[in-house]
């Protein structure tokens, strides 16, 4: 136990835990309802930046795609990386760098250890991502005009004018949709809404709670 725990806490597999400890955070905060999963950060799976766009974003976009880890949301695919890396380095920090015998040569092993771990969780998170793509497919309507005027049900925490997801029950299967809210509203996970318009440019639903409808 204590040489795990001082592989957790020493280099490189500190720093590692540090962004661990940010990845909880997130997911209690999603869990929450205070962030949305999908749409709280860069989109990997965006196919705007497949012309060649050089800003940081499609630059970004494009080494997601190339290294296998685009068809779900950002979050998911940082945090898996994460994972897969802390993992990684603490074995090596537990099992492999008590081998070696000064410091100066414990701290450039760490630093191999720190670089070789994100190098290798980058084909092991691509691999784990694949059965995940399907939970995460984006569904659209025949016509988005046609959803409204249906009923869905609210599935985060909140609705607001940034962030909200929804399903809408159509032919047994549950379409999720990105919808918003002004703000204040009783919208929460769980709620019943009626959806109002949709705004082609967002790409988004405007909804309201039944009790909010006059």
């Amino acid at each position: 136990m204590g040489n795990f725990m001082d592989a957790v806490t020493g280099y490189p597999t500190a720093i590692y835990t540090v962004l661990l400890g940010v990845v909880v955070i997130y997911w209690v905060l999603a869990v929450a309802g205070m962030v949305d999963i999908e749409h709280s950060g860069i989109d990997v799976d965006l196919q705007t930046h497949a012309d060649g766009d050089t800003s940081d974003v499609g630059q970004l976009a494009s080494y997601v795609v190339a290294f296998g880890l685009n068809g779900v949301p950002f979050s998911v695919a940082v945090s898996l990386l994460v994972l897969v890396s802390w993992t990684l380095s603490c074995l090596g920090g537990e099992w492999l760098l008590p081998l070696v015998p000064t410091l100066p040569l414990k701290l450039l092993a760490g630093t191999v250890l720190l670089v070789a771990g994100a190098a290798i969780a980058i084909p092991v998170t691509a691999v784990a991502i694949r059965p995940l793509r399907g939970l995460f497919v984006s569904h659209t309507a025949v016509s988005n005009a046609a959803l409204v005027g249906q009923a869905c049900r609210v599935v985060t925490g909140v609705v607001n004018e940034k962030d909200g997801r929804a399903e809408v029950a159509r032919r047994g299967a549950s379409l999720n949709i990105r919808v918003w809210a002004p703000t204040p509203n009783t919208l929460k996970r769980g709620s019943q809404a009626l959806i109002l318009e949709y705004d082609e440019v967002a790409g988004r639903y405007l909804i309201a709670a039944h009790e909010d409808i006059v």
